[in-house]
């Protein structure tokens, strides 16, 4: 019986299952499928198993649909509670009760990543002049600020967050009503569950709603994208928060020592998030190899699909969680940014770019220029790069309109940054204009969500209604 019982990751739809089995027992009393005193009794056993939890439930049953109706059983007789399953099999019975648990998950997921960039941006806004390091390839690359660094990680977070409420959209689709796969000979009313369980609408092909599991791969593989930007989130909270770094301290509470170096302050909160990032990658391809080759309909398969999804969900909720607080909490030196700002001549594109602008010459010979004095190692200066020039292009770049003073200006990280005023880039103005942009988006994302919250808690409301009338 183990290696056919669900019963372990069926607790993640314990809940979901009584909801699902009440609509489905109002709307058959409603079709004059059963009496309304077996209606009324099913109901109440109904509440007595909810009151007493999953626990109360004999666990040697294979999974907990059976082990419910059993119980049912149990309390108000087989004459009445054998009645529940009329018109529905286990196979709509588990494919509904797996949507409604999910899109909970969903949903408080979704909460968690606005969290997340609320923090972010709340952070990117007291930082518009923070200099810092850009990097490409890992090495020192163009100065930048921490507000536009902070603001690329929102941006890709927001787009997880718009992939999430995708995901819930097609997983909040009611199989309800497919039985087997074949529907049933019962005159059922599915646009009836549908309205008890909050679902948008039915899934029409009855064979496709009992079997399909692409809405589990939908909602995991938004997960793994979260989880790879979350992943890289932690992976520079790890580089920043080292000593060759030194740019943030995390708290102590995202923290551990060493049990062996007392001075030691470990990332170990940001290091298993990005060790996390490979457990729902691995349930993704999971579920996908699973799901890969199966037959219409319904195979048992489908159950092995089950565990990976609702780990994967606990996981993307604890480290967007987790993400949140490590930002929220951690320390930043400014000092030790600028000080890494100045190495590494950072400002070469700028130079080539003051270059291109004050003397007209082509960009590539400008940065063939730019490149021979970083090679050299020597300090730019209007008569170095007057000799440079006259050894590449046999002309000296002051009198073609090239000054010290554009030279300095060029060599100015702030000066740099406040140039790179088109949209996306790291002037203060501009990234200004990116909080906006993104505290927009946010609040139109948290309103869909209220209204989701908002409609599944009205088809509740109305649930319980008829149930205490019933």
């Amino acid at each position: 019986m183990f290696f056919t019982s669900s019963m372990e990751a069926d607790r993640k739809i314990f809940d979901a299952d009584i909801e699902v089995d009440k609509a489905h027992v109002v709307m058959l009393k409603e079709q004059d499928i059963i009496n309304a005193a077996d209606c009324s009794a099913i109901l109440s056993g109904l509440d007595k198993i909810k009151k007493d939890g999953i626990s109360a439930l004999d666990t040697s049953y294979e999974d907990v649909h059976i082990a419910l109706e059993a119980r049912l059983i149990e309390i108000v007789g087989e004459d009445t509670g054998g009645r529940m399953h009329s018109a529905r099999s286990r196979n709509d019975e588990v494919a509904t009760c797996i949507r409604i648990a999910l899109r909970e998950e969903l949903l408080n997921l979704m909460d968690e990543v606005h969290d997340l960039v609320s923090t972010l941006i709340e952070l990117a806004a007291k930082h518009h002049e923070t200099i810092m390091p850009g990097y490409t390839h890992t090495q020192h690359a163009q100065p930048t600020t921490l507000a536009h660094h902070l603001l690329a990680h929102s941006n890709a977070f927001l787009r997880d967050l718009e992939r999430l409420k995708r995901a819930y959209e097609r997983t909040n689709q009611s199989p309800l009503g497919a039985a087997a796969f074949a529907s049933t000979g019962f005159q059922i009313n599915r646009k009836r569950t549908v309205e008890l369980l909050g679902f948008d609408s039915i899934i029409e092909n009855s064979m496709d709603a009992v079997s399909t599991r692409d809405f589990m791969i939908e909602s995991i593989s938004s997960f793994a994208n979260l989880m790879t930007d979350l992943s890289r989130l932690a992976e520079e909270l790890i580089l920043w928060s080292s000593s060759e770094f030194g740019f943030i301290e995390l708290d102590d509470s995202y923290s551990s020592t060493s049990s062996i170096m007392p001075q030691k302050k470990n990332p170990d909160i940001a290091e298993l998030m990005r060790a996390k990032t490979g457990t729902i990658h691995g349930a993704l391809v999971s579920v996908l190899t699973i799901c890969k080759a199966l037959p219409y309909s319904y195979n048992r398969d489908l159950q092995e699909a089950t565990p990976h999804l609702w780990r994967a969900c606990d996981t993307a909720r604890s480290c967007a969680r987790m993400a949140e607080g490590m930002v929220r909490t951690m320390k930043t030196d400014k000092e030790n940014m600028r000080n890494a700002s100045g190495k590494g001549f950072m400002c070469a594109t700028e130079l080539a770019d003051t270059i291109v602008r004050n003397t007209g010459i082509p960009f590539r010979t400008a940065h063939h220029i730019v490149g021979s004095i970083a090679k050299s190692g020597k300090i730019p200066t209007i008569s170095v790069l007057d000799d440079l020039s006259m050894d590449i292009i046999h002309k000296k770049l002051s009198e073609n309109g090239l000054s010290e003073k554009a030279i300095v200006e060029a060599l100015d990280p702030l000066g740099n940054i406040k140039r790179r005023r088109v949209p996306g880039g790291p002037a203060p103005k501009e990234t200004k204009r990116q909080i906006k942009v993104i505290r927009k988006e946010l609040l139109i994302a948290g309103n869909d969500v209220g209204l989701f919250r908002k409609k599944i808690n009205a088809a509740s409301v109305k649930l319980d209604k008829v149930c205490k009338h019933d």
